[in-house]
């Protein structure tokens, strides 16, 4: 009986502590096998211990390269998502319009539709348009998909905002630049970050739209599943470990942050 009821005590913790685990298992095992040393193509049993992929990370043509087209896309789809859905949800939250509800509507579309339907519309759009596919076509279809998510990230906080805030702030003869300088847009921050930071996510990791609307250009999830098709080259493990480290880095960095403010507060 001591157990169970120390069982049913723990239950909530055992449970979310099984759910991480099988979340970071994928992550795990990427992180073993770019130690690995295979003897074949492909890298999917541990053969022997070695170094040579974390020392040579750009050793497999062609793949650094993919790598850099990624980051440059999601860095530039990033900023312009961010800035569009910034606006978006400010005016969607604050401003009265025509057609004000059908856009709130319309905004959630790209999140509901499947991707390979998007990814068909944006290249017979792009067709229609006799535009060059590539790395502009991939850009903006990039930048139409993230930002029905920073538009939801960046909308739930204004909706939370004290507007007594910003009144206080022009009471105190702020002017309108002022106040949003130094009271909106710092309270907002949180939810632009949260939009920001999942655009990013979401553009690098992309493979579907992208595959569609590429044309010539490879980026690193095409080079991936291009691999796979021939044999899996252990650098491919090698980067995702680096980028979840990264990751889990800037996790850590901003806890540490958020957790200095609040004693400072305290």
């Amino acid at each position: 009986m001591a157990v169970v009821r120390w069982f049913k005590r723990h239950f909530v913790v055992i449970a979310g502590l099984l759910t991480l685990g099988y979340l970071l298992l994928p992550n795990v095992i990427v992180t073993v096998f770019s130690f690995n040393k295979p003897k074949g193509r492909f890298n999917y049993e541990w053969q022997q211990f070695s170094l040579d992929a974390w020392k040579q990370p750009c050793g497999v043509a062609d793949m650094c390269g993919s790598l850099s087209i990624s980051l440059q896309i999601a860095v530039w789809a990033t900023i312009g998502a961010t800035v569009l859905g910034t606006m978006i949800a400010f005016a969607l939250v604050r401003y009265r319009f025509r057609a004000r509800g059908a856009v709130n509507s319309l905004i959630f579309l790209p999140m509901a539709m499947p991707e390979v339907v998007m990814a068909a519309s944006l290249l017979t759009l792009f067709l229609n348009m006799g535009a060059q596919l590539g790395f502009y076509t991939i850009l903006i279809a990039h930048i139409m998909f993230c930002l029905s998510f920073v538009v939801t990230a960046v909308k739930a906080r204004v909706m939370s905002m004290d507007p007594r805030l910003e009144e206080a702030a022009r009471d105190l003869y702020a002017g309108p630049v002022q106040t949003f300088v130094r009271v909106t847009l710092p309270i907002a921050a949180p939810g632009i970050a949260a939009g920001a930071l999942l655009s990013f996510a979401l553009s690098f990791d992309d493979f579907i739209i992208t595959n569609f609307n590429a044309g010539s250009t490879v980026t690193f999830p095409m080079f991936v599943w291009g691999s796979a098709q021939r044999g899996t080259p252990v650098q491919i493990n090698v980067i995702g470990t680096a980028m979840f480290l990264v990751a889990v880095l800037l996790v850590l960095v901003s806890m540490a942050i958020t957790n200095r403010r609040n004693k400072v507060k305290a």
